[in-house]
């Protein structure tokens, strides 16, 4: 078993207990040891990052020199997490002056950073580390006729492409294949879901997750699959207020990947609470 740094971040406390609860479940099966990290903060998020974002390089270099101390890497399971770990890395290494500046706060707090830590997604996990054969091995329950709409979203491989394909990743295509599932001829699959304009302009975000689940349901999709918190939320909760709003019958399963993979490895409703979806993910779960 391999030991892996785990940050969580804040949604996976919250309204996203789910995905916390499923990566645990199916990282301890596939052999990956996610060890949470200790005293970890809000890394800032992208609200925060477009308001002041110097102090959201220093919230998230608290995670990163946290991380640092216990020499693993260090994985996430959130997309906005992972970009703006990954930002703040960046912008390290490539400003002087700002690694300065965040030195001195971080100092404050008896830490310092070195830029040794290497962020990783779960997915990033699963499909390079992991691999394709030793998933296979521990399908027990075959997903075949399962077609599933891969939804990656616009932060995980922008602008750099950290592990996939910035503009057409294939690794969640790859494993939604191993676990038997067909992934589905999704075009949108890295388009924005609209983030927090659903709380701010929800006439712009309805419409974006309209054109979504549309296509999603034009490619013959039973379910959608997704990687971000905020995605997930977005393309489940507002099904019934974009119904409303363009006439549409959306009722559309929508999985965190964590949970798909979990029902081909054969673990349980206390293992992946797919029961606490809002869309009728039950009724899929069922046939597995």
């Amino acid at each position: 078993m391999t030991d892996y740094s785990y940050y969580p971040g804040c949604s996976l406390e919250g309204s996203s207990r789910a995905y916390d609860v499923s990566a645990r479940s199916v990282s301890q099966t596939l052999g990956v040891n996610l060890i949470e990290l200790e005293d970890w903060n809000c890394c800032g998020a992208t609200t925060y990052m477009s308001v002041a974002e110097k102090r959201g390089l220093a919230l998230s270099a608290r995670n990163l020199a946290l991380a640092e101390r216990e020499h693993r890497d260090l994985v996430t399971v959130c997309n906005g997490c992972f970009c703006v770990l990954n930002k703040t890395n960046q912008y390290l290494a490539a400003e002087e002056g700002l690694r300065r500046e965040i030195s001195q706060a971080l100092q404050a707090a008896d830490l310092e950073y070195h830029g040794t830590v290497k962020v990783r997604h779960l997915l990033d996990v699963l499909v390079n580390d992991v691999g394709e054969s030793a998933v296979r091995e521990n399908v027990t329950n075959d997903l075949k006729g399962l077609k599933v709409a891969p939804y990656y979203g616009c932060q995980l491989n922008r602008p750099r492409g950290m592990f996939d394909d910035p503009e057409w990743p294939t690794t969640l295509d790859s494993l939604i294949s191993w676990l038997g599932a067909e992934a589905a001829p999704y075009p949108l699959k890295t388009k924005c879901c609209g983030g927090m304009l659903m709380t701010t302009n929800s006439d712009v975000c309805e419409t974006v997750v309209f054109r979504l689940l549309s296509a999603a349901v034009e490619a013959g999709a039973e379910c959608l699959v997704t990687l971000c918190p905020l995605c997930q939320i977005n393309l489940e909760a507002y099904q019934g207020r974009v119904n409303k709003s363009f006439g549409s019958r959306f009722d559309l399963p929508i999985f965190f990947f964590t949970q798909i993979v979990g029902l081909a490895l054969g673990l349980d409703e206390k293992s992946l609470l797919v029961g606490d979806n809002l869309t009728p993910c039950k009724a899929i779960a069922g046939r597995y």
